[in-house]
């Protein structure tokens, strides 16, 4: 059975998208920005805006019955190059004890130009 969680963004409207997709024990989550949860505002930095985009995880996840524990596979965007091991220590912080299977690619832009982070995780419960 599928089951569509929206946060009641007009983009998933005018976009046609969920903030995630359940189907059975996996839990597919939609790219995640770094703007700030509340006041939608776009940090100028990329370290704020990975904070906004984990706190946006963490509550997708467990809106969709589902933990940071569950993670299995991560996807990262980043649109400043040669941050990596900058970077590397707020992943390291949400999934250094889980550590999914991983992907960080340097892209030459997101959706909005101000956008310099964007995160794509899927879950599994066992």
């Amino acid at each position: 059975m599928r089951r569509n969680v929206s946060f009641g963004s007009p983009l998933e409207e005018i976009v046609g998208y969920s903030r995630a997709v359940v189907m059975g024990n996996w839990c597919f989550c939609a790219g995640v920005t770094g703007s700030d949860p509340v006041t939608k505002s776009i940090p100028d930095d990329i370290q704020s805006q990975i904070e906004n985009a984990f706190s946006t995880v963490e509550r997708v996840l467990k809106e969709s019955g589902f933990e940071m524990k569950d993670v299995v596979r991560v996807t990262y965007y980043v649109t400043e190059s040669g941050m990596h091991d900058t970077l590397a220590p707020q992943f390291g912080k949400r999934f250094g004890s889980i550590r999914p299977a991983a992907t960080y690619l340097e892209v030459s832009g997101l959706a909005y130009a101000e956008l310099k982070f964007e995160i794509e995780v899927t879950a599994m419960k066992l």
